[in-house]
C-alpha cells in the first residue's frame, strides 16, 4: 500500500465568453503515482460523491493518484439543484474537463503524469468527447453506469482512441443497450474496448459488495494500461 503524500483540495480557474471563474477538487497523490484518473460525475453529484469517493480511495491504496472535481461553479451548483439545468448540460461538462485536463498538464507536480478518465452516469459522456477533443493526452478510460449515448449527440468520437472499460449493473437494462451501442458503433478506432457487466448489481452499485467490484476492475484497468503507457514513454526515449 502506498502512502499518500499530497492530498489538498485545489482550485482550478476556467474562462468561459469572458467571464473568470473557478471550479473545485480534491487532489491526492500517492508516493512514486506515475498516473492520474480524473473524475466526472454524474448528475446531481460532485466531488463529494461517497461513491467516487470510494473508488477513488482504492485507486490511490493501488497507487494511483486521483482529481475528483465539481464540474459546476458554486453558483451553478445552486442553480442545479433547483432546476437540474446544467447536470444533463454533456457539452458544458466536456468543456469543463478539457480545461480541467490542459490545467492538470501545466502543473509541475502533475503535467509528466499519465492521464485517465473515470466517469459516472452523466459524466462518462463528458469524459468520452474529452477524450475525443484530447486523444494524445488521455490514456484510458473507465465508465460507470455511464450514460455514454448522450456523447454522440455532441461529438462523432472518432478520435477517441485510447483503452475504454465500461461498467454496467446487471439490472440496469437500458444503460447496457446504450453501452453495447457506442462500443459497437462509435468507438471503431479504440482496440481495446470492453463491457463488463457486474452480477445482480442496479444502476448505483449499492447491493453489498458491488461497487467494490467497480472499484476493483477500474483499478485493474487503469493502472494496467497506465504501465503500457509508460513503457511506450520510455522506449520512445532510448
Amino acid at each position: 500500500m502506498n502512502h499518500k503524500i499530497n492530498e489538498n483540495s485545489i482550485i482550478i480557474p476556467i474562462k468561459e465568453d469572458s467571464n473568470d471563474s473557478k471550479i473545485e477538487g480534491n487532489l491526492t497523490v500517492p508516493k512514486d503515482s506515475k498516473g492520474l484518473v480524473i473524475f466526472a460525475h454524474g448528475s446531481g453529484s460532485g466531488r463529494h460523491s461517497p461513491r467516487n469517493q470510494y473508488v477513488a480511495e482504492v485507486l490511490n491504496n493501488d497507487g494511483v493518484a486521483t482529481l475528483l472535481l465539481d464540474l459546476l461553479t458554486e453558483e451553478e451548483e445552486k442553480v442545479d439543484v433547483l432546476t437540474g439545468e446544467y447536470r444533463f448540460n454533456i457539452d458544458l461538462l466536456a468543456d469543463r474537463l478539457i480545461s480541467v485536463t490542459d490545467w492538470i498538464l501545466k502543473q509541475e507536480n502533475t503535467k509528466k503524469m499519465i492521464l485517465g478518465y473515470f466517469g459516472a452516469s452523466t459524466g462518462a459522456a463528458a469524459t468520452l468527447i474529452a477524450a475525443d477533443k484530447r486523444p494524445d493526452n488521455i490514456s484510458a478510460i473507465v465508465s460507470r453506469g455511464g450514460r455514454v449515448d448522450l456523447s454522440s449527440k455532441y461529438s462523432s468520437l472518432n478520435s477517441v482512441n485510447c483503452p475504454t472499460l465500461f461498467i454496467v449493473g446487471e439490472k440496469d437494462k437500458q444503460i447496457i443497450e446504450f453501452n453495447k451501442k457506442v462500443l459497437d458503433t462509435h468507438l471503431e478506432k479504440v482496440e481495446k474496448k470492453k463491457i463488463v457487466i457486474i452480477p445482480g448489481a442496479s444502476h448505483l452499485f449499492e447491493e453489498q459488495g458491488k461497487l467494490e467490484e467497480v472499484a476493483k476492475k477500474a483499478s485493474g484497468w487503469f493502472r494496467c494500461y497506465f504501465q503500457i503507457k509508460e513503457q511506450q514513454m520510455n522506449n520512445n526515449k532510448n
